[in-house]
């Protein structure tokens, strides 16, 4: 869906799961906003109790891994480059490469919402750059540099 007070796209959750192979209970992401083809987007991850990944990470104080909002963040640039590209069902697959610049500021909890803000730092080929930061009500709780490479079926 396009806004037409900003030329932006905003993805459903079932348009999301077009755009990534990804599945519960490892789709990190419920929706995006804020799509700007070729340059940004934001992911939104509600953070709930019912969580599998609670049920042992530290579980009478339970904390939303922080290498688990690196791959929601990774989640949105996928999810990114497969509309940009066009390639929604054609089953590419995207592939971490290096994760650089990675610092985690703040505990995410259960009844957060994160706000996953990437932007395309560089692209070469197939491989994609993206600098990403995770918010929760305004507040930087994580941030990473990561770089991918997209490889549909046939090029493996």
């Amino acid at each position: 869906m396009t806004d037409p007070k900003t030329d932006t796209l905003s993805f459903d959750i079932h348009r999301v799961k077009e755009l990534l192979p990804h599945r519960y209970p490892f789709l990190y992401i419920d929706k995006m906003r804020d799509v700007v083809l070729g340059q940004s987007a934001v992911g939104i991850k509600n953070v709930t109790v019912n969580e599998g990944i609670f049920q042992g990470h530290f579980p009478e104080k339970p904390v939303f891994p922080g290498v688990l909002i690196v791959e929601a963040m990774a989640q949105t640039a996928s999810a990114l480059v497969v509309e940009t590209l066009d390639l929604a069902g054609k089953n590419p697959l995207v592939y971490f490469m290096s994760l650089e610049a990675t610092k985690f500021r703040k505990i995410v909890e259960p009844g957060d919402q994160m706000e996953l803000h990437v932007d395309l730092i560089r692209k070469r080929g197939n491989v994609w750059k993206f600098g990403g930061k995770a918010f929760v009500e305004g507040k930087l709780m994580a941030e990473a540099e990561f770089t991918a490479m997209i490889v549909l079926p046939k090029d493996e």
